[in-house]
Order: C-alpha cells, then sequence, then structure tokens
C-alpha cells in the first residue's frame, strides 16, 4: 500500500496521478476534506482508497500509515507537519518521502537497511539541486556554477508560510546573506534566456545549495532565485517585519502578491544552469536548460518518482534530502518517463551567449 497524505491538494494529487500513471497500486489518499475529494475525484481513481486524516493528531495519522509499505507526504506546511510524520513512519518501519524539509531528521534514529527516508523532495528545494549535479556528471572537473531558479506562480496559504519560514526563520537558509558566494547582491530587470520577460534576482544560500557545493567542490558558485513579478518584489521588500508580529498576514500579503502579478499569464517555473569546468583535458562551458509548467506539478511528481525509485530498488536505504542520492539520473529520467517535464536541454555555450542568440532569433 503506497499512502499519499496531503492527496487532495495540488502536489498531492499530482503524486497520486503519477502513481496511478505508473500501475503503482494499491493507493491510499489522505486528506482533511474527504466528501469534497470524493465528489470530484474519485471517478479519477476508482481503485484508490479514500481516507480522511488528521496528522496533527496521532491516532488519526497511525490509522492511515497502518499496512502502507511507504508514504508520501505532500501536506503543508511542511514546517509545522514534517517531522511528526517522518516520526511516526519510522516508528512503523515504513518508507517515507517528503516535499518538504525535516527540520530534525538527525535527531531521528532511522533503522539501517530497512527503512529510508527523502525529503526536500520537490521542486525547489529537489530538481533545483538533482539538475547542477546532473549536468555536473559531463565534467571531470567543475570549477564554477551559476544557478538561475524561478519564474511566475501563485503561492497557496500553505507554500507562502513554508517560503517565509524559510527565509526568515531557518538559520540555515538566507536570502540576505549570499553566503558561499560573496559579493552577490539583488538585481532588477534582469534578462535571461528561455525567462518571457525580465526578472528580478535575488543571491540565497540553503542546506541544498550547500550540499551541492561540497559534492561538486565549487570554488566559485552563484545561486539565484528569479522572481517574475513586481508584486511579489515589492511585497518581499517590507514583508519580514511583518512575519515576526503577523504571520498569517504575511502569509496573505505574499499570496495576494503573487496572484495579482499571475492574473492573465501562464504560470511557469525554469532552471538555468551554468557550469565552467574541463573535460577531457580542455576547458567546457554548458548550460542546462529546464521550462515547466509551475511548481506543484513538478514538486508532487519529484516526490512521487523518488517514490517509485525507492520501491523499484534504484536507491538506498538512508535518510537524506533527495539532492543527495547516489544517481540524480535516477529522479530525472523518470519524470521525463511520466511526462511531466521534457528531457533537459543542454547547450555549449555561456548564459550570456545563449541570451544573445535567443535574442537574435526573437
Amino acid at each position: 500500500m503506497i499512502g499519499i497524505l496531503g492527496g487532495y491538494g495540488k502536489v498531492g494529487l499530482q503524486a497520486v496521478r503519477v502513481f496511478d500513471n505508473w500501475g503503482k497500486s494499491p493507493l491510499r489518499i489522505g486528506g482533511r476534506n474527504l466528501e469534497t475529494a470524493r465528489n470530484h475525484l474519485t471517478g479519477e481513481f476508482n481503485d484508490a482508497e479514500w481516507v480522511e486524516v488528521d496528522i496533527e493528531n496521532d491516532d488519526s495519522l497511525k490509522n492511515f500509515i497502518t499496512d502502507c509499505e511507504l508514504i508520501v507526504n505532500c501536506a503543508g506546511p511542511s514546517h509545522r507537519l514534517t517531522s511528526r510524520v517522518a516520526q511516526m513512519c519510522l516508528s512503523h518501519g515504513c518508507h517515507h518521502i517528503d516535499a518538504g524539509f525535516i527540520k530534525d531528521i538527525e535527531s531521528m534514529q532511522v533503522p539501517s537497511r530497512s527503512t529510508a527516508v527523502f525529503y526536500s523532495a520537490g521542486a525547489v528545494p529537489g530538481l533545483s539541486g538533482l539538475l547542477p549535479r546532473w549536468l555536473a556528471d559531463s565534467f571531470d572537473t567543475v570549477d564554477h556554477l551559476a544557478a538561475y531558479t524561478g519564474g511566475l506562480d501563485r503561492f497557496t496559504p500553505s507554500g507562502a508560510e513554508d517560503y517565509l519560514f524559510g527565509i526568515f526563520d531557518e538559520a540555515e537558509n538566507s536570502l540576505n546573506d549570499a553566503g558561499s558566494s560573496p559579493g552577490l547582491k539583488k538585481r532588477s530587470g534582469v534578462s535571461l534566456p528561455f525567462f518571457p520577460r525580465k526578472v528580478n534576482l535575488q543571491p540565497y544560500v540553503d542546506a541544498e545549495t550547500k550540499l551541492v557545493s561540497k559534492r561538486l567542490s565549487l570554488r566559485n558558485e552563484e545561486w539565484y532565485l528569479a522572481v517574475d513579478g513586481e508584486q511579489m518584489s515589492a511585497a518581499m521588500e517590507g514583508i519580514s517585519a511583518q512575519f515576526y508580529t503577523d504571520a498569517t498576514g504575511a502569509v496573505k500579503r505574499l499570496c495576494l502578491a503573487t496572484g495579482l502579478d499571475a492574473a492573465g499569464r501562464q504560470t511557469y517555473l525554469n532552471f538555468l544552469v551554468q557550469i565552467k569546468g574541463i573535460r577531457h583535458g580542455n576547458p567546457l562551458t554548458r548550460t542546462l536548460v529546464l521550462q515547466t509548467k509551475g511548481a506543484s506539478v513538478v514538486t508532487g511528481s519529484v516526490a512521487a518518482v523518488t517514490g517509485i525509485a525507492l520501491l523499484e530498488g534504484k536507491l538506498p536505504f538512508n535518510a537524506g534530502p533527495v539532492a543527495s542520492i547516489p544517481e540524480p539520473d535516477t529522479v530525472i529520467t523518470r519524470l521525463t518517463e511520466a511526462r511531466v517535464i521534457s528531457h533537459p536541454k543542454i547547450f555549449d555555450c555561456s548564459i550570456n551567449d545563449l541570451l544573445q542568440a535567443v535574442e537574435g532569433e526573437i
């Protein structure tokens, strides 16, 4: 049995669809509003078991997990829920995939060779950490990395809460300190290839960027979030003070801002990664481009295909973020096979060269 928590929302529902299309069953779909889900979705998943579950209630969560081999948690806000789900799964010997970050996973005891826990299994973090490692596999050594991730999308209240919590309340995450990328600053009105409009760039560092930097032995790196939308950029300028005194108001403000930015426009999430290094003794610059339709679809799909790879014996039984898995292609290939994303495009040139070529075509 595969259980999907938060399976009635956008992220969880996408995970359910990937499992269903892959032929993985039986499925147990859990969420808060059982009747609404049954009325709208039962016809799509006739063989699934629909369960109402309260993640913050131990008995309810325990009953949902019972008899499941794998639990995929797509419920939010993740900063309040992931640790209790992970702990319950481990206590019942159940594999666990979480789209969110499990803050205190180091303090949990993971039974060796019997149970696996992979977290941060989403779009950002998640795929944003796998893609640079995947591109780096074509190099003998890597010297410089520049990554731009972002686009235009609407925040749900849970997504907005997790986003703000990650920025302002997590010591290892920072949008104000470039961390291992000293000298980087905010930039406004920047053109990037395959981004439909100019974006505002924000340097950032988090646990995932640190992991990738260490794995690739980077000496020079640039990590940016790319925001397409003036309303969100303006909201973020003054939202930090509000978050500490009125978190609910800050969440509503961010949701409104992203809703205004996305009104009448196609949402999207782009990944742009440039690596400079050595291949076969020669210098080489490569740029990866991946265009997707939005964070929710990518997040639910990454969580699901990570679970599929685990059940198929392609991942080790241990605990860690999905960006740390031994072979990034294990997830990326399954995403393309599930037709969630197209195969990432690789260009043997820099981002600037690519931008000039794209603008020239236009």
